[in-house]
């Protein structure tokens, strides 16, 4: 594969400080297939410095022009989507299908929705004898997971080019080929040299530099809940804003009225999506005690048809995590109908779609976020019960709610702690604001919602 072996630094690619590299695996054969730089302090810190000296032009640039370098970044990643999923499909192990149609396809969709809302969003608004003003809030250091490599970067670079900040990246170093790509299509547009910066490295050191640097004003991070907490407690030393999309365990409950075998099919389909490697994967299945078993075989039949669809896990470590649930899940005593800890394949970071049955709240795979093709099916009573078990973790970002009748649907997902919830199968909207309640995390990402995380306001008094 493609890469470079320098940093993305005020317009230019450089050489990093440190001679230090990172391998990229493919987990589909764990075989190194690209060397990047690991960037160290003293990148993250010349690539703030190029971010705040680009800040002050940027920032005054107007926002119609912004919108034209967002529309034209737009246009680039959609010219190259097929080397975008390519690249996903050879550093993340994601299946080329969905690579092309969600990795390399939802940036775009979201590139052009930051480009609409830079040319038509209000930054002044008049309040009786007041202007106020929706400024940008300065440098942002944007921290991404592997996951969803292109789109978390997109969700965060630009609502903030959008806004009027200057970026500094850091890409997880599993997945360092898409951020330099994404590097790439940035420079194609023309964007001024510094308002854009990328530091590939690994967390503890470049991650970490940039959330502690004071030259910057937001953090944006997505990833663990435990990282994130960190993240938060540095940012909050320097008295600094943060925007964290973190962890879930997201409830997929079906009423007793609904149509069982499409809640279920869709439930299945949305965990072993992306190998079960998704945030707000609906990982709980809650099922009235009436129809529990027959769920229960709905589930571990289609689960078995994703034995030869879903890639690898990311690498070694993420595939002997998911495995040691797993395992765990059986220690508690929950009845596996699919899958299991055996890995299906002799080569490669494999995990089996797997189904767990009579788990109960109180179980480790129904409390902490798993990360791998992993579903629990629990049982509940009644609807009180169904609300106490959905809203039992420490999670809130997504969920699910199946019913004969949407508005009995949205009476039930109305009193759900979390921040988005999909009604008998709604579409993901990459307009809509996405984050969580609890320990998910703090702000919104995406849409107007998205664009104002990265806005300070000044009002001025006549």
């Amino acid at each position: 594969m493609k890469a470079h072996d320098g940093i993305y630094l005020d317009g230019a690619w450089r050489p990093a400080a440190g001679r230090e590299v990172i391998e990229v695996v493919d987990p589909a054969d764990e075989q190194v297939i690209a060397r990047v730089p690991a960037g160290d302090a003293e990148d993250v810190d010349a690539a703030v410095r190029a971010a705040r000296a680009a800040l002050p032009g940027w920032a005054a640039t107007p926002p119609a022009e912004r919108a034209a370098r967002l529309g034209a970044l737009r246009d680039v990643l959609a010219r190259r989507k097929a080397e975008i999923a390519e690249t996903v499909t050879a550093e993340l192990g994601s299946p080329p299908a969905f690579s092309h149609a969600v990795h390399a396809g939802l940036p775009i969709t979201v590139a052009g929705s930051y480009a609409e809302l830079a040319a038509t969003h209000s930054f002044e608004e008049k309040v009786g004898n007041s202007t106020v003003l929706h400024e940008p809030i300065g440098v942002v250091g944007a921290i991404t997971p592997w996951n969803y490599p292109l789109h978390q970067i997109v969700a965060k670079v630009a609502p903030a080019l959008a806004a009027g900040c200057t970026v500094v990246l850091k890409p997880a170093e599993d997945t360092p080929l898409t951020a330099q790509l994404f590097a790439e299509a940035v420079h194609e547009t023309g964007v001024p040299a510094g308002v854009f910066n990328l530091v590939t490295g690994l967390g503890p050191v470049a991650g970490q530099a940039l959330a502690e640097h004071p030259g910057v004003d937001l953090v944006s991070f997505t990833g663990s809940t435990a990282v994130g907490r960190q993240i938060a407690a540095t940012a909050g030393a320097a008295i600094k804003k943060v925007a964290l999309e973190l962890g879930g365990k997201s409830a997929n409950v079906i009423l007793p009225s609904a149509d069982l075998a499409r809640a279920v099919n869709a439930g299945v389909a949305n965990v072993m999506a992306n190998s079960g490697q998704t945030c707000s994967a609906w990982t709980r299945m809650l099922v009235h005690r009436d129809r529990y078993e027959e769920a229960v075989e709905l589930a571990a039949t289609a689960a078995a048809k994703y034995a030869d669809r879903i890639g690898p896990l990311v690498n070694a470590k993420q595939q002997a995590r998911v495995r040691g649930y797993i395992e765990k899940g059986l220690a508690e005593g929950a009845r596996l109908v699919a899958g299991g800890p055996e890995s299906p394949r002799e080569r490669g970071c494999f995990v089996a779609p797997t189904v767990f049955a009579d788990v109960t709240p109180e179980m480790t795979i129904a409390q902490e976020e798993i990360f791998g093709p992993v579903l629990s099916i629990l049982r509940y009573e009644d609807e009180e019960d169904a609300l106490r078990i959905a809203n039992g973790t420490v999670y809130g970002l997504a969920g699910a709610v199946w019913a004969g009748e949407e508005r009995e649907a949205v009476a039930f997902a109305r009193r759900m702690d979390t921040g988005q919830v999909d009604i008998n199968g709604g579409r993901f909207n990459p307009r809509a604001p996405f984050g969580g309640y609890k320990q998910s995390g703090v702000g919104r990402e995406l849409g107007a919602h998205g664009l104002a995380e990265y806005l300070q306001t000044k009002s001025l008094q006549f």
